[in-house]
């Protein structure tokens, strides 16, 4: 563990306190992603609930960003950003403590409907701390260090999501139902809360420490945490704190973008929408045709972000021996792989293996995706361009959340994995080329 934060040169001590809360602050956010949020659709599931039902978990979040971005954004302005991330976290994750008793509350259905509803409203305030909190990371952490950082939040996530994710297997089979989902949402708002704590401690770096420079560098983008992770596909929220600035709501009204990027984003929404378009699915199929236990389930998303984890590690020299857009074509490939799996599974074999390969290719692509991205535009337009895939990229994931479900209930679930699975590999196929 030592390791995981040793640096050539020692960090100064005015950055400290910033870089040791937001450490903190991932790994219990890590705690609360494989607890309370990767274990919902599968309660839904057990509770009743349909493949629509368990897509809008899904396509809730996306719908609010879209219509809430912009005005987070004119409100971000006038508001102390530390402040305003703080607030709107604790707002935000105070939803998971109405998931711990709802079990005594109400019928199943009811249940079902109450953690969409939920879903809906915590993400209002969701939408604010996503773009704040990506503004106050670069505004926390100066660009020679955010690399570093970002690095070190992403392995603390993984450590912490994997832990977590085998207790929550663990509780789950030991206890009765609902009793032990109680435990396990119970536990998320405890890393929900802790993650809130550490939040309040990180402020702004002042002008006079931070390295001047003319435009948003790689570091900017750095992701400071995978966003909902699994459940959510890929979401790279960097780009959002840049609609905070007025310029930038002013260039999503810009006129021509230049058909070589309007290619791409076509290309990255159609990736989105084949990766979007299986999770839904997921959870049906894993409880009610592979009859999969909690534990079983725990032990999958445990393999999946062990090998994101160590995908990870190698990262660099995949990027270095092929470059980010063809690192990023063939995670998408190994990506395809995962509903193949889950398709032809029977029992948990495949699923274990579905999980260690599909989360290799999440490694690559949730590493060279962005940085491919920034390849393919210019510098001085990157506000701009960023803000339009930031709503193809949302529009995606609401598109896949609702259409995933009427495919798979129209043509059966594992039949739709697999053509899903056919349309990730065409969509990876066209990065390659692209």
């Amino acid at each position: 563990m030592r390791a995981l934060f040793h640096t050539a040169q020692p960090v100064p001590a005015e950055y400290r306190s910033n870089f040791f809360h937001l450490y903190f602050d991932i790994a219990w956010y890590g705690v609360l992603a494989a607890s309370a949020m990767a274990f919902v659709s599968v309660y839904a599931a057990r509770q009743g609930a349909n493949a629509l039902q368990i897509g809008l978990l899904g396509a809730g979040p996306a719908a609010m960003n879209l219509l809430f971005t912009l005005p987070v954004g004119h409100w971000l302005e006038g508001q102390k950003l530390s402040s305003a991330v703080f607030w709107t976290a604790v707002l935000h994750r105070l939803f998971y403590l109405l998931w711990v008793p709802l079990p005594m509350w109400l019928a199943p259905q009811v249940q079902v409907w109450v953690l969409i509803g939920s879903t809906l409203l915590m993400s209002i305030p969701g939408t604010a701390l996503a773009v704040g909190f990506n503004a106050l990371f670069a505004e926390a952490v100066p660009p020679p260090w955010r690399g570093h950082v970002a690095g070190i939040r992403n392995a603390l996530l993984a450590i912490a999501y994997i832990i977590t994710s085998l207790l929550c297997g663990q509780i789950l089979v030991r206890l009765p139902f609902p009793t032990g989902y109680q435990v396990v949402f119970g536990i998320g708002f405890v890393g929900a809360a802790m993650s809130c704590f550490h939040l309040r401690f990180v402020t702004g770096c002042s002008r006079a420490t931070a390295q001047a420079r003319t435009g948003p560098g790689l570091g900017d983008l750095a992701t400071p945490g995978w966003n909902r992770l699994l459940a959510d596909g890929l979401r790279p929220g960097a780009a959002l704190r840049f609609l905070i600035r007025r310029q930038a709501l002013s260039l999503l009204k810009a006129g021509d973008l230049p058909r070589s990027f309007v290619k791409l984003i076509a290309v990255l929404f159609s990736f989105h929408l084949a990766i979007n378009m299986a999770i839904p699915l997921f959870p049906l199929h894993w409880v009610r045709q592979l009859h999969l236990s909690d534990r079983e389930i725990g032990i999958g998303m445990a393999i999946f972000y062990g090998s994101v984890f160590l995908g990870s590690t190698q990262l660099a020299r995949v990027v270095g021996r092929w470059g980010n857009q063809r690192a990023t074509a063939v995670g998408g490939m190994l990506m395809s792989s995962y509903p193949v799996f889950m398709a032809l599974a029977r029992d948990w074999r495949l699923f274990m293996v579905g999980s260690a390969v599909g989360g290799l290719g999440w490694s690559l692509v949730g590493g060279a995706l962005t940085n491919y991205l920034l390849e393919k535009i210019p510098e001085e337009h990157r506000p701009t361009y960023l803000a339009w895939y930031n709503l193809a990229l949302n529009a995606a994931l609401l598109s896949g959340s609702l259409l995933g479900p009427l495919i798979g209930g129209w043509i059966g679930v594992r039949i739709a994995l697999a053509a899903i699975a056919v349309l990730r590999l065409l969509a990876a196929l066209a990065i390659w080329k692209e």
